[in-house]
């Protein structure tokens, strides 16, 4: 039965009559069923419950009022007959002195004030010299409060009138659903805007206090919700502040973001200016930011900037002649063997001897090679020369805005590649060390190529895959490294099937690389988490390192110094600012262990936690 059926006489208390009639007259046939049904229907409290119900349904169709106008009359009216009783009842005489009350004297002249009120607007007459072509009007009333309207202006040069041209998502313009973009704005708090410059009109905005009314002539209605595309979520590539676009139409519902941020896009109906939140933001307003191809034209280069257009060839550089000290730009002088990093360590351990500790339970773990660290870090701080006709993913930063997706990986894919990235002297080498050492079944580098010849007791596959020359340059020209370089007349490098066979063994591969290499593995194969190593306070460094040292062409184990420090957190600065929209997750190494426990527990996250990654490297699989 429908509920206008049951609305409609007979009630349902009848009803309900009815229906314990015929199931009284079925008790006969034994069914257990229909005993329990006329209990139920019989019960007291359900008939007050259908009562209580249809009252309810009556004062929904007929809107509630005043039994009586003049109640104040009708108790006047009763304490007289009381009082002409002879000798009233307790009753009665409790109910005189209830009515002669001054507080219910006092309520019954309220009632009688608000039921003789009629409270139904009241509409002018239309008057009737109206010409047939006056267009509709329409009065919005707003309360103004701490949020700003969301909503912009602007004026037809042609014609001088002033239009709302955009309503902004989540704002309170939008959330009363009374002004559309195109709406001709005629009045604000009964000052006529004709002639007025949309300055003028903001200016008498801000100066308004509480409520605002508008008068506007609606806009064509738009169906413009239906039209509007399905949330965009995107990893801002570029910085970008409002107030230094001198082309944004109001800089005020401008929204600041750097590098990295994600950002909801919920309004892409302009196509020179979106509308979007930061995520995650507990705002419900939404901010404007320029879209991608008004980020991308010509004409916009002078007030933003893309990220560094890396690649995924280094020349390899030739350091003959200067084999053994070779000064880096920051400074530091290097020898054949590692800027110490540790802060724990005390000792300084030569090649072989750190080879020996690589053994761990019958596991050999590999990549901790310090000549293989070294060239890397030169090659990177000398001048390098790109080579752009071998570098397949500079289109990767052809737009400043990368489209990203929730991934949550399942337990059959594959592990994600874990990046290490930071700046030298903050321990990254050190963190990956523990990390593999805490659990090596879980945990593994990738083994380096390299053309240097094997040692007494070195095996390929073990401390390094030792090949020729020849080779070495053939995966060269077919993109197979990921990053190499040149150390005393020696190339090193690690190789995508290096990574592949950690991956594909069911192990964790961890590396560290240099930011600008990053891009050479941000794809669909590897998937890569990449984790920012950062150093803490100055204070704080200065604490940690105090016993550390550096090793020099001059001096061993020297001691780090003021300028190390300085250079470390410039180095830290300059790889956040310039590759930090690449940067899943952020570490500060205080302490090494903590530090170390962060790092394992930011890995399980993304192994198994949601994350956001390109979109690209879903929509690209098999």
């Amino acid at each position: 039965m429908s509920l206008s059926q049951s609305l409609s006489p007979p009630g349902l208390t009848e009803m309900l009559s009815s229906v314990i009639e015929e199931v009284r007259l079925a008790i006969h046939s034994d069914i257990s069923g229909s005993e329990v049904l006329y209990s139920l229907l019989s019960a007291p409290w359900l008939l007050s419950l259908l009562k209580v119900y249809e009252c309810l349904q009556k004062f929904r169709r007929f809107p509630p009022s005043p039994y009586l106008p003049y109640v104040s009359g009708l108790s006047h009216e009763i304490l007289s007959n009381i009082r002409a009783v002879p000798a009233p009842s307790p009753e009665a005489r409790q109910l005189y002195s209830l009515l002669k009350s001054p507080h219910l004297q006092a309520l019954l002249s309220a009632h009688d004030m608000v039921a003789q009120t009629d409270y139904e607007p009241v509409l002018p007459p239309l008057p009737e010299d109206l010409p047939e072509d006056e267009e509709a009007m329409r009065i919005v009333c707003l309360v103004k409060n701490k949020q700003p309207l969301g909503a912009t202006i602007k004026r037809d040069e042609e014609t001088g009138e002033i239009f709302i041209a955009r309503v902004i998502h989540g704002g309170l313009a939008d959330r009363s659903g009374l002004l559309h973009p195109g709406d001709l704005l005629v009045e604000v708090n009964g000052k006529p805007v004709e002639g007025l410059d949309p300055e003028q009109v903001i200016q008498i905005l801000v100066q308004s206090q509480g409520t605002i009314l508008f008068k506007v002539i609606p806009n064509t209605p738009q169906s413009t919700k239906s039209q509007q595309p399905a949330l965009l979520y995107v990893r801002a590539m570029a910085d970008y502040c409002p107030l230094q676009d001198p082309a944004i139409p109001c800089p005020d519902a401008g929204m600041v973001f750097s590098r990295g941020d994600l950002l909801e896009i919920v309004d892409q109906t302009d196509i020179h200016w979106w509308q979007a939140r930061k995520l995650p933001s507990a705002s419900a307003c939404a901010g404007l930011i320029p879209s991608t191809s008004l980020l991308k034209s010509k004409q916009r280069e002078t007030w933003w900037s893309q990220p560094f257009q890396a690649h995924t060839c280094i020349k390899p550089l030739s350091m003959a002649g200067d084999e053994d000290n070779v000064k880096t730009n920051n400074g530091e002088w290097c020898h054949d063997e590692e800027d110490f990093e540790s802060e724990d360590l005390r000792e300084v351990y030569s090649e072989e001897a750190e080879e020996r500790t690589h053994m761990m339970d019958g596991i050999y773990i590999s990549g901790f090679r310090r000549s293989f660290r070294l060239w890397r870090r030169m090659t990177h701080r000398k001048r390098r020369q790109s080579c752009y006709s071998c570098s397949p993913n500079t289109s990767a930063l052809s737009s400043p805005y990368e489209e990203v997706i929730t991934y949550q990986r399942r337990p059959d894919d594959p592990h994600r590649l874990i990046i290490l990235v930071g700046p030298s002297g903050v321990g990254v080498n050190e963190l990956r060390k523990r990390l593999i050492k805490l659990n090596p079944h879980t945990f593994q580098g990738a083994v380096p190529h390299t053309t240097r010849p094997a040692r007494d007791g070195e095996e390929t596959g073990k401390e390094y895959n030792f090949v020729t020359k020849e080779l070495f340059d053939y995966m060269v020209c077919n993109h197979r490294f990921l990053e190499y370089g040149e150390y005393k007349g020696h190339l090193y490098g690690t190789s995508i099937d290096a990574v592949k066979d950690v991956i594909d063994s069911g192990r964790m591969c961890v590396i560290d690389m240099e930011p600008h290499s990053i891009l050479s593995v941000r794809n669909n194969m590897f998937k890569p988490y990449v984790v920012f190593i950062k150093p803490p306070s100055p204070e704080r460094l200065r604490q940690t390192r105090r016993d550390a040292r550096l090793i020099t062409s001059y001096v061993v184990n020297r001691p780090f110094k003021d300028v190390d420090f300085e250079e470390m957190e410039d180095a830290a600065r300059f790889m956040e600012g310039k590759y930090g929209q690449y940067f899943d997750h952020v570490i500060v190494n205080e302490e090494l262990q903590d530090a170390c426990m962060q790092l394992f527990n930011t890995i399980q996250l993304a192994q198994e936690g949601p994350q956001w990654i390109p979109a690209a490297w879903l929509s690209t699989e098999d």
